[in-house]
C-alpha cells in the first residue's frame, strides 16, 4: 500500500500531535553542565571564545551549582584550573588545590541533590600540557600516569565527587582508577570513562577556557578521527576495567560512532557537545545567519537521537529553564 494510503503527515498536523508522536524527548534530568573554577579570581572571567561561558569563582560555581538544582539538571562536570604548574601536574593532588577544593563546595552546597562529577586528567596541571607525565623523549608515559591518575581519583573522591571523568585515554586507566577507590575505601564512587576521545580540531575554546600550556598535540594517545570500530575496542576494555558509563567525545561530528556505542553498551551513555560546537553555533547566531534556541535545541536533540542517555552542554542550564517553560 501507498499513497493515498499512506500519508506521514497526518502525524505532522498541529504542534500537540507533533508532540504526541515525538520519538525522542529532551529531559533537564540528562543534562551535565561543565564548569570551569580557576585558581586566584576575585570575580568570574568571561572565556571570550565561549560567549556566555566563564571561569568561575567559589562563590560563583556555588551559585551555578544551585541554580542546577533548581532547574532540575543532572549533574555538573568540573575543570579546575591551578595558579602554578609542574612537569607531573603535583597541584592535581592537593587536597587544598584548586579542583579538590572546589568539590568539597560544590558538594557542601548541593549535597546530594544534583550529581558532582570531576575531571580526572594532568592537562590543565601540567606545564607542557599533556594529559600525562613525559618520560625523557617527551613521549606521554602510559603506566607512569596511571599512578598519579589513582592518586587523583582517591583525592577527588576524598573530597566528594559522585562521579569520576577519567579523560585522559591512557590504557588501562579505568581499572588503574578503580583499584585505587576500592583500596580507599570508595566503592561508591561511579567512574564515567571516555571511553571513546577523539583528537579533535573542535577542542580549541576549551584550550583558552582550562588556560592549555599545549605544546605540540594529543594524536599519541587520543583517538584517530578516522577509526570507527576502535571505538567499540576502547568501550569494551573500559567496561572491561569496570567502568559504571561510557562517554563519546566530541558529540557533533561522531555521532555514528555515539549511535555505535549506544547499541552496544550495558551501561549509561553520555555524549559531550563540546567548546568548539557550542561556539560555532553561538557565532553563527550572534551574525544572526541562525535561530539560536532552535538550533542549540535540534543539537542536542541530535546527540540524544544518536543515543546518548546523558548529555554534556555548556547549555544545560539555559536549556533546562527553556524545557521548564514548555
Amino acid at each position: 500500500m501507498s499513497f493515498p494510503t499512506h500519508r506521514p503527515r497526518r502525524l505532522r498536523t498541529t504542534p500537540a500531535m507533533r508532540r504526541l508522536t515525538a520519538e525522542h524527548r529532551l529531559s533537564a534530568a540528562e543534562l551535565i553542565l561543565p564548569a570551569f573554577i580557576r585558581e586566584g579570581l576575585t570575580e568570574p572571567r568571561p572565556i571570550t571564545s565561549m560567549p556566555g561561558v566563564q571561569q568561575h569563582t567559589t562563590d560563583s560555581l556555588r551559585r551555578a551549582a544551585a541554580e542546577a538544582v533548581q532547574l532540575g539538571v543532572g549533574g555538573i562536570m568540573l575543570f579546575g584550573v591551578p595558579a602554578a604548574r609542574d612537569a607531573r601536574g603535583t597541584a592535581s593532588l592537593d587536597p587544598e588545590g584548586v579542583l579538590n577544593k572546589a568539590i568539597r563546595e560544590v558538594r557542601a552546597e548541593v549535597g546530594d541533590d544534583l550529581v558532582v562529577m570531576s575531571d580526572v586528567c594532568l592537562d590543565e596541571f601540567t606545564d607542557h600540557g599533556h594529559c600525562g607525565v613525559l618520560d625523557a623523549h617527551g613521549y606521554v608515559d602510559n603506566d607512569a600516569t596511571l599512578e598519579i591518575y589513582g592518586r587523583m581519583a582517591v583525592a577527588q573522591a576524598d573530597a566528594g565527587a559522585h562521579v569520576l571523568g577519567p579523560s585522559g585515554m591512557m590504557d588501562g586507566q579505568v581499572a588503574a582508577i578503580r583499584q585505587a577507590l576500592e583500596d580507599a575505601g570508595h566503592a561508591n564512587t561511579a567512574v564515567l570513562a571516555y571511553a571513546a576521545k577523539y583528537a579533535s580540531a573542535f577542542y580549541g575554546p576549551f584550550r583558552e577556557a582550562v588556560d592549555s600550556q599545549l605544546t605540540g598535540d594529543r594524536r599519541t594517545y587520543q583517538m584517530d578521527a578516522a577509526n570507527r570500530r576502535e571505538a567499540i575496542l576502547e568501550v569494551e576494555l573500559d567496561l572491561a576495567e569496570g567502568a559504571d558509563m561510557v562517554m563519546v567525545k566530541p558529540a557533533m561530528s561522531y555521532l555514528d560512532i555515539l549511535a555505535d556505542v549506544a547499541a552496544m553498551s550495558p551501561v549509561p551513555v553520555a555524549a559531550y557537545q563540546i567548546s568548539g560546537e557550542y561556539s560555532m553555533i553561538e557565532a553563527a547566531a550572534a551574525n544572526g545567519w541562525i535561530d539560536r534556541r532552535a538550533a542549540i535545541t535540534e543539537s542536542v536533540l541530535g546527540i540524544k537521537r544518536a543515543g546518548a542517555n546523558m548529555v554534556l552542554t555548556y547549555w544545560a542550564k539555559e536549556l533546562a529553564g527553556w524545557l521548564k517553560e514548555s
